[in-house]
């Protein structure tokens, strides 16, 4: 119970400097005993075929601190990582999704960076999803757990990897320098930003990209979101079409991202699960990253974009695009219908 109390008291995030309540689907289970808890992964694991149901409903309905309490009981009885004895036991996207639950929120978002820029070429679409739609406090959080993990500055990774106009963009944002939220509208401070927004780029031939960023990644989500709206009375084009006209390629599409998440972050999210299930082959590595990294933060409000914006629920879609062991993980994380 304390443990619960404990989590109620904790439910706020910072976003931007504001306290915006979590919404999570994951909470702490009551009556948790993660002495019971290992013992049954451990003869889950052991059981011929693996029992993979008894593995899914234990760590999918436990929060990330239950998780942690289980991987040190399992230690003790089974002498080995609980962690390395899941990757042995399952596979493909089910394997993915219950060792990415393994980890903290920001281990988890360290991790999806790393992958996206590991080998040859980098995964952009990965990159930009990470580190365009998570907030200042989010971002701190990120560099902090990266340098533990990799033993490697983010930032450096992120100049290796990166080149151009979109590696600027991409540090910018990592540097977290984005203003607090404030109490006053500056309604001059506003019309200045459209208006140099504007002037940067649709009034000239060519784009200074450097105010565009400087603007765009500085700037606190509700200034910038009267920004946009302001930024019309100037522009014949919204924000988003003068991106299209003014950029190309990568930065284009970082660009774009990082304004639908200003906009609106849980419809962005909502949005890429819903074209992630559209066609038969279901793009599970872009589900499984949104359920897991938000299913402790605000996988509630993604649901609600959901339902309003695609006439029926994100419970109802997963049943419909997925199957087996990794759609029953996935429904439990997204915690009922709408």
């Amino acid at each position: 119970m304390a443990l619960v109390s404990e989590f109620l008291t904790k439910l706020t995030l910072s976003y931007g400097g504001e306290r915006e309540p979590k919404c999570p689907t994951v909470v702490p289970a009551f009556d948790f005993n993660p002495e019971e808890d290992a013992a049954k992964i451990e003869t889950a694991i052991k059981t011929k075929g693996v029992d993979e149901q008894t593995i899914i409903d234990i760590l999918t309905k436990r929060c990330c601190s239950q998780r942690s309490e289980i991987v040190f009981e399992y230690e003790k009885r089974a002498k080995k990582d609980l962690v390395s004895a899941l990757k042995g036991a399952l596979s493909g996207s089910l394997e993915h999704l219950i060792v990415g639950l393994m980890k903290s929120t920001a281990q988890y978002d360290a991790s999806e960076i790393k992958s996206s820029m590991k080998g040859l070429g980098t995964d952009e679409e990965s990159l930009n999803a990470v580190l365009c739609s998570r907030n200042k406090e989010e971002l701190m959080e990120i560099k902090k757990v990266y340098r533990e993990m990799f033993k490697k500055e983010l930032e450096k990774d992120i100049s290796g990897d990166t080149s151009g106009d979109v590696a600027k963009l991409l540090l910018a944002l990592v540097q977290a320098k984005r203003d607090e939220p404030s109490s006053v509208v500056d309604y001059e401070k506003i019309d200045n930003d459209a208006r140099a927004l504007y002037d940067a780029g649709v009034k000239r031939k060519g784009t200074d990209v450097t105010t565009w960023i400087t603007i765009f990644s500085e700037r606190s989500v509700p200034h910038l979101q009267k920004v946009f709206e302001r930024y019309k009375r100037y522009s014949p084009y919204d924000i988003k079409e003068s991106i299209k006209k003014e950029v190309k390629g990568d930065l284009e599409k970082s660009f774009l991202t990082l304004v639908e998440c200003l906009e609106n972050k849980h419809l962005y999210f909502a949005s890429r699960l819903n074209d992630s299930m559209k066609s038969k082959s279901v793009k599970e590595k872009v589900v499984t990253r949104i359920i897991v990294s938000r299913c402790e933060v605000d996988l509630m409000k993604i649901r609600s974009e959901f339902k309003r914006n695609f006439g029926k629920s994100l419970h109802q879609t997963i049943s419909e695009h997925t199957k087996g062991d990794y759609q029953r993980a996935l429904l439990n994380l997204c915690g009922g219908d709408d």
